[in-house]
């Protein structure tokens, strides 16, 4: 068995096996452009007399945390043939991969589970999820006066992508687009886009949207101020003629819009969505930032079977400007004890602000000195997780 990255001559293969474990047919013509764009250094393998036996995929991406913008391995199409499962081929590969990530300065990884305790066994935590909405028309925000205009189906990536950051950038884990993620992961043929200029022509918020039967159902509503909502819904209540209902998909978790409406006994669910892990710790507390005003240390321990660089006790000194420094130390040698101890995964729901450490260390996620817990929470900058993208 070896363990390596595709080749180009390999496509067929890595297809057939997309194809049979993921249960879709392409096109030849389909099968043409993805091989066009196929990127084999991005694929890892389990082969066998150089048949492929199992694969997935990393992706090089990059997200925001905090404002700022730090690389992010993605990992998807994560497959095997049936005849291969649990021969430990999938544990191998993602073994791999978290040595491939830190090697590329990936230090963090996010991935779409098709089984949340799976990969909790390989140090991925949930880290976002999102809200959907359905909204029957005669419960619509009230129909506003506004200054400017929305204009239908706008196709300048450029125009959508400046919105987007402004809007994703104040969120922790959101995407990076580039015009190729825009074209190919985005936006397709059956969606519609609608963006709103204000009075003095600067966009200010877009939708993206499809009609379906008598719903319209929104993918994506982006909106740097209540006049560009308010001025996108009246948008769609102008629809009335030919829906019934709007369906609001991937709406961020701190979205205040029931609480705004007349009547707000819509139907709303959460749905628990993508998952993240720390591939690097001691990277990623470098590239952190802290709540900036006074200078603490803790020593936190770090529990994690897959990627054993991150295991063991770790010495954190923040400074008032909130920057910090990591030193691994050798705890038995030096009889250090740990402030606080978790796993991994709590490490990074934690870190990212889908949890926080009070809430952790309530249920026993985090545990260690209660006043060290309470020095923590006061660190940690309080945010919002989401992604708003699929791989």
């Amino acid at each position: 068995m070896e363990i390596r990255q595709l080749k180009a001559e390999e496509y067929e293969q890595s297809v057939s096996l997309s194809e049979y474990a993921f249960q879709y047919t392409l096109t030849p013509e389909q099968k043409e452009e993805r091989k066009e764009r196929f990127k084999p250094e991005q694929f890892w393998g389990v082969f066998e007399e150089e048949r492929l036996q199992a694969k997935l995929t990393i992706l090089p991406l990059k997200v925001y945390l905090q404002g700022k913008v730090v690389p992010m391995g993605g990992i998807a199409g994560v497959a095997t043939w049936p005849e291969n499962r649990r021969k430990g081929h999938v544990s191998q590969l993602l073994g791999q991969a978290l040595k491939a990530m830190k090697e590329q300065g990936q230090s963090l990884s996010f991935l779409h589970p098709f089984s949340i305790p799976f990969y909790r066994k390989y140090g991925w935590e949930l880290y976002a999820e999102y809200k959907n909405y359905i909204i029957s028309s005669e419960q619509f925000p009230p129909k506003i006066e506004y200054p400017g205009k929305v204009v239908r189906d706008i196709k300048d990536i450029s125009i959508l992508n400046k919105l987007y950051q402004s809007f994703a950038s104040c969120y922790q884990g959101t995407l990076v687009r580039d015009e190729e993620w825009w074209k190919y992961s985005v936006l397709d043929h059956t969606k519609h886009s609608a963006v709103y200029y204000s009075h003095d022509g600067d966009p200010q918020g877009y939708v993206l949207y499809e009609l379906k039967d008598k719903m319209l159902v929104c993918h994506e509503f982006v909106y740097l101020n209540e006049e560009a909502r308010g001025a996108l819904w009246t948008f769609f209540s102008n629809h009335d003629s030919r829906i019934e209902q709007v369906k609001l998909t991937m709406v961020p978790c701190d979205d205040d819009l029931p609480y705004m409406l007349p009547d707000p006994r819509v139907i709303q669910e959460t749905i628990p969505y993508f998952m993240a892990r720390i591939v690097d710790i001691e990277s990623f507390i470098q590239q952190y930032t802290f709540e900036a005003g006074n200078s603490s240390e803790l020593t936190i321990q770090v529990e994690d079977k897959a990627a054993p660089w991150n295991a063991g006790l770790w010495k954190i000194s923040i400074n008032e400007q909130g920057q910090a420094k990591v030193i691994k130390t050798m705890g038995e040698k030096e009889e250090v004890q740990p402030d606080l101890i978790a796993d991994i995964q709590d490490w990074t729901a934690l870190f990212l602000g889908y949890k926080r450490p009070e809430q952790l260390f309530h249920i026993q996620k985090l545990k260690g000195q209660s006043q060290k817990g309470k020095e923590l929470e006061n660190l940690i900058p309080k945010a919002q997780t989401l992604l708003m993208d699929f791989f």
